[in-house]
């Protein structure tokens, strides 16, 4: 079985930074794949080169076996790939609700010129769109604060309203950028819940760059880890986080060698900073 989201031998260089180089990444249909690494490791930047906002160097990226390499950004969301932001990507200045509706403009129904002029067939539109925001703001709990500015708001519920956003594209796939970043423990774990309802009951295909490791370990069917731009380790939740190399790469060489770690050999170590959580959720099966 092909994957849905397809890597292959992405690089990509600013300067004299090697930002990415040789990644090949995989995601199966309905699966949740996480994404780890340190800070600064080019996580953010091979979503970039993924959704089509830099252009790699060398590499390619599949969509359902289609080339989406030289597609615009915009393409590539009107085939179904949704994502969120680092840094997020909501108009501060403008509501929840007006962020939901601007989402939506890839499946507006009619043309601009339509909208400028007010024509009939536009209301018609704006309706089922004001519909459709209301119900995605209220699967997420934004419901109450739909006429708030988003800029007045706390950091996790704008990273909320970021996820808002990308599910009003109407994805088949789901790229989240830190998701549970600004989040407390419990709504870090309501977050894991909603992943997984995301999944199992909207058939929706997740990759998720996230430092909340329990989160990757409770949600994640798959994961990979990157450092320095390369693809580090990759495999099961629970086999990555005791990984020798992954531990060092977190932790540094001195650290791993203080736990009687040989990173030349397969002891393994459970890395204090990805423990798991007491509940740890069951996935769906990896394809071949």
């Amino acid at each position: 079985m092909s994957a849905m989201l397809e890597v292959r031998d992405m690089s990509i260089r600013f300067g004299g930074l090697q930002a990415l180089e040789g990644v090949d990444l995989d995601v199966g249909e309905w699966e949740i794949v996480g994404l780890i690494g340190p800070n600064g490791a080019g996580k953010t930047t091979l979503f970039n080169c993924m959704t089509g906002i830099y252009g790699p160097d060398t590499g390619t990226v599949a969509y359902r076996g289609q080339d989406l390499t030289e597609l615009p950004t915009h393409r590539r969301v009107a085939m179904g790939m949704g994502r969120t932001w680092q840094n997020l990507g909501v108009v501060r200045s403008l509501t929840v609700l007006e962020n939901v509706l601007t989402a939506q403009h890839a499946h507006a129904g009619y043309h601009p010129i339509s909208g400028i002029l007010g024509l009939p067939a536009t209301f018609v539109h704006e309706t089922q769109a004001r519909r459709d925001a209301r119900e995605i703001l209220d699967f997420l709990g934004l419901l109450s604060i739909a006429n708030e500015r988003v800029g007045d708001l706390p950091y996790g519920t704008q990273k909320l309203c970021d996820l808002a956003m990308a599910l009003a594209t109407d994805p088949e796939i789901l790229l989240l950028d830190e998701p549970s970043s600004g989040m407390g423990p419990e709504e870090a774990h309501h977050l894991g819940e909603t992943l997984r309802f995301f999944r199992d009951a909207l058939n929706l295909t997740i990759l998720m760059i996230e430092h909340h490791v329990p989160l990757v370990v409770g949600v994640c069917d798959y994961v990979y880890v990157l450092n320095f731009g390369r693809i580090l380790a990759r495999g099961l939740p629970e086999d990555v986080q005791r990984h020798p190399e992954v531990i060092a790469a977190y932790l540094g060489e001195e650290a791993g060698e203080e736990a009687g770690l040989d990173p030349g050999t397969q002891d393994t170590i459970t890395l204090p900073v990805i423990q798991e959580d007491e509940e740890v959720g069951s996935g769906a099966p990896r394809g071949p």
